[in-house]
């Protein structure tokens, strides 16, 4: 008696998925067998998105929201404007990574809109603020301030031209998953190197993380997209 498993082709690569004819393919070939035919058996790969994933992805969201309105509480008692803009912008790359994952292929909601169009009024004052610097106001430099403020522009602005035209790409969701939570961690050691890194010229210390981050996640995102355009049936795997 032959027992075997079904291919990766129907396990892994297409997750039960549009696979009607590799299915049928395969059941026609193992009759072939005939009465030696045993157990037909399904193995799958790992997806990601398990048990821990969800959870720790989670927890670091909410670290973060609570970080955010820390930052926003001592901005206001201060005040110090520029790190109260800073704490909009950092907190939203966290906020469209988790809502990309809860939406999927779903229309924006409101929150959704609240997001970015605070994202997008917070970057254009962080510009105005590398342009104008208030007078007694706490600036580590104009140029950090710009680019903090165009990168927060050019994201959240993306962010609200898909809600007004959704993408085609079943995966959008996903790519807009990676680049929120990335770019999140980006924001995370852009303010460890701000604080600790005092070797370093100001605006090096603020925004090599972005230098070095930002191409990494377009290069990670084009890899994957390249990925599953090789195979257009295949959707990314996450659970929520």
């Amino acid at each position: 008696m032959w027992s075997t498993t079904f291919p990766q082709e129907i396990t892994h690569k297409r997750v039960l998925k549009d696979c009607d004819e590799e299915f049928k393919v395969f059941l026609t070939t193992m009759e072939a067998l005939g009465e030696k035919l045993g157990p037909l058996l399904f193995q799958f790969g790992k997806f990601k998105g398990g048990l821990v994933h969800r959870r720790w992805g989670k927890i670091y969201f909410w670290t973060m929201a609570v970080v955010a309105t820390t930052a926003m509480i001592m901005a206001v008692y201060r005040p110090i404007v520029f790190l109260a803009l800073l704490a909009i912008f950092s907190f939203y790359f966290a906020f469209r990574g988790y809502r990309s994952i809860l939406r999927k292929c779903q229309s924006a909601e409101v929150m959704d809109w609240v997001g970015a169009l605070l994202t997008l009024a917070g970057s254009l004052s962080l510009v105005a603020l590398a342009i104008h610097p208030l007078r007694g106001q706490f600036l580590p430099a104009p140029a950090v301030s710009f680019a903090f403020g165009l990168i927060g522009v050019l994201i959240s602005g993306s962010d609200i031209w898909r809600f007004l035209r959704p993408p085609a790409d079943r995966n959008a969701w996903w790519y807009s998953h990676m680049g929120g939570m990335l770019g999140s961690y980006i924001a995370t050691v852009s303010a460890f190197s701000a604080v600790n890194f005092h070797f370093l010229p100001v605006v090096i210390r603020w925004l090599w993380p972005s230098a070095i981050g930002i191409p990494g996640i377009f290069l990670w995102i084009g890899y994957y997209r390249k990925k599953f355009n090789r195979s257009p049936s295949k959707v990314a795997a996450i659970e929520v």
